[in-house]
């Protein structure tokens, strides 16, 4: 399907999931239906289901713009808890169009609470969504909802999610509501990215059970040694504390004090957290000349994307890091914002340069950036999906 033919079904005002492989133009899809929504004054209400991927896209967690919260069933109380919140039943009450990014990691049981806390405060207990057309994107290929092993608290009260075996499954897709909504997928088969179509290639021959001998021997071509990795390449772990301890090695192995860059912040405090949780800054980053770093955040036209590796190579008259890029230019890192808009008026905000140490970051805050070249340690992954992402 093509970008033009998914955009003649959102005017319908159906129901749709968007998805696509990478390269596909998912979220200028998106970008060109809201504009068009705009043009009508019709303000959508933006989500993603992540922080991270909320941040990207400057909206709400869908916990957050629901009120739903980290609950992960709701009862009767929280329901009526939710209604009789007027700041949030107003955002709810005046929503038409509902989009939910990243819609891979977002639970089956979390989808379901959305649609019921829409049908009550909406007053709207026959539709799906209470009425709301609702625009679900993402890759059910990338990475799925986070699970936690251990016991939930809710485990043994009455809740209103029933008792459905569907609701034991995992993916949004298992939730009742998404046969009840009828979405419509659109998938779109265009491929906009050409800067290397055999990286494109295997991506597809997984995605469509093809990967053969021929894509392995790629993929073969690539594999590298510990003792042959050049110290100039972002790497890639599943795990955190892999993350953290070469960061920290290879920080403390450039000489000279640290200097050191605080965030500053403004708002209600738990947008706040939000915002601090999904923005990938650091709250307290500490630089030296010769640090590897990773610019956080999209300035085309300063010339740095989500993504776009340097060094830091001195610090400028204002005291700003001055990032020499690999392709040799060099851009001060200025502050910027991350922000939560509610119809367009900023609630909350925070602040800091938009960088991040790169000798290594995780797969799961890799999704959604454009890495130049990158190694992948992917002998501890422990999750669906992030062999494909990385």
């Amino acid at each position: 399907m093509t970008q033009e033919q998914a955009l003649s079904i959102l005017k319908t005002g159906a129901n749709v999931f968007l998805t696509g492989e990478p390269g596909s133009g998912k979220t200028h899809t998106i970008n060109r239906y809201v504009s068009h929504l705009r043009a009508h004054k019709i303000e959508p209400a933006i989500t993603a289901s992540t922080g991270i991927a909320a941040t990207h896209i400057g909206g709400l967690t869908i916990h957050s713009w629901s009120g739903i919260g980290i609950k992960k069933n709701l009862d009767k109380y929280d329901l009526d808890r939710i209604a009789s919140n007027e700041r949030l039943a107003k955002r709810i009450r005046n929503a038409k169009v509902l989009i939910i990014d990243e819609i891979s990691m977002l639970a089956a049981e979390t989808l379901r609470s959305v649609d019921l806390v829409c049908r009550e405060v909406r007053q709207n207990e026959s539709e799906p969504f209470g009425g709301l057309q609702v625009l679900l994107v993402g890759d059910f290929f990338q990475l799925p909802p986070v699970v936690k092993r251990e016991l939930e608290s809710e485990i043994g009260q009455e809740t209103l999610l029933g008792d459905d075996d569907n609701l034991n499954k995992r993916f949004a897709y298992h939730s009742p509501v998404w046969q009840e909504a009828r979405f419509i997928t659109c998938y779109l088969s265009e491929q906009y990215r050409q800067d290397d179509k055999d990286f494109l290639s295997i991506l597809s021959a997984i995605r469509r059970r093809t990967y053969d001998s021929t894509h392995h021997a790629h993929i073969e071509k690539r594999r590298v040694k510990e003792n042959n990795l050049r110290r100039d390449i972002t790497r890639l772990f599943s795990h955190n504390e892999d993350v953290d301890r070469i960061n920290t090695e290879e920080l403390g192995k450039l000489s000279g004090h640290g200097q050191v860059f605080e965030m500053k912040e403004i708002g209600p405090a738990l947008m706040v957290a939000t915002l601090k949780k999904g923005c990938l800054a650091p709250e307290k980053l500490v630089l030296k000349k010769g640090a590897k770093v990773m610019f956080i955040k999209n300035n085309p036209a300063v010339g740095f994307v989500n993504g776009t590796l340097g060094t830091v190579s001195e610090l400028d008259l204002d005291g700003y890091p001055i990032i020499r890029t690999r392709d040799g230019r060099e851009i001060v890192a200025e502050p910027m914002d991350w922000t939560i808009e509610e119809n367009r008026s900023v609630k909350a905000r925070v602040s800091q340069v938009p960088l991040r140490l790169a000798w290594a970051i995780t797969v799961h805050k890799s999704q959604g950036m454009s890495l130049d070249e990158a190694v992948m340690d992917l002998s501890d992954v422990f999750e669906f999906g992030q062999g494909y992402v990385a």
